[in-house]
């Protein structure tokens, strides 16, 4: 028997939410399905969904190392450190990317931790479209709500060369805009994926829109 494709997840955790005010990564993640009193937080929520479609889930992590190290040790996530997060988010990435290729991880899913966990079946259709896109040598399926597109962004090889060959002064987006004619954009019928919450005003929106959260 053949054996199908080993999916990372890598969450991008290293910086200082300094708009936010406090680690993004430790806010309160309002699932419905969580009783009220829980502890879950943005990174062991997306850890707990990652780790149903994925083989390894890494957290890229900064100076917030020892406030992340425990989350993720509880919820099955391995930790790996940017050690310049001064450098910006791009490093985080080539930091996690890096890792995911030293333990034989071809495929990734990457997001962002100020991005709410998306629904679980809107995974199953990123892994779905991945496949027949990588099929029709296309190197990465980004999902999008209403035309914007969203995270988490599922990167085959050539796309992570892509980013991992890219300038350190660069970013993801120069990366993306530079070879679109490989990326499958798939819209999809989650307005999570394209939700990001960088400040307090963001967040208590987000509070009244627990209906949204399912996981």
């Amino acid at each position: 028997m053949v054996a199908g494709p080993k999916y990372c997840g890598i969450i991008l955790a290293a910086g200082e939410s300094s708009r936010m005010g406090r680690d993004k990564a430790l806010l309160s993640y309002p699932s419905q399905s969580l009783s009220s009193n829980s502890s879950e937080t943005f990174l062991s929520a997306t850890i707990r969904l990652f780790m149903g479609h994925c083989d390894l889930v890494l957290v890229v992590a900064g100076k917030n190392k020892h406030l992340l190290a425990p989350i993720a040790g509880a919820h099955g996530g391995s930790l790996v450190v940017n050690p310049s997060p001064e450098r910006g988010q791009f490093s985080s990435l080539q930091t996690g990317l890096r890792h995911a290729l030293d333990r034989g991880y071809d495929n990734t899913f990457i997001t962002l931790v100020d991005r709410p966990p998306l629904r679980a079946e809107t995974l199953w259709t990123l892994k779905s479209a991945f496949q027949e896109a990588t099929s029709a040598n296309k190197w990465a399926v980004i999902p999008e709500y209403q035309g914007k597109h969203g995270h988490p962004i599922l990167a085959g090889r050539e796309m992570i060369e892509a980013f991992l060959t890219a300038p350190e002064t660069g970013n993801a987006r120069e990366v993306e805009h530079a070879n679109q004619n490989t990326i499958e954009y798939l819209a999809v019928d989650d307005p999570l994926v394209s939700v990001n919450v960088d400040t307090p005003e963001q967040y208590a929106s987000l509070l009244t829109k627990s209906h949204l959260f399912t996981l």
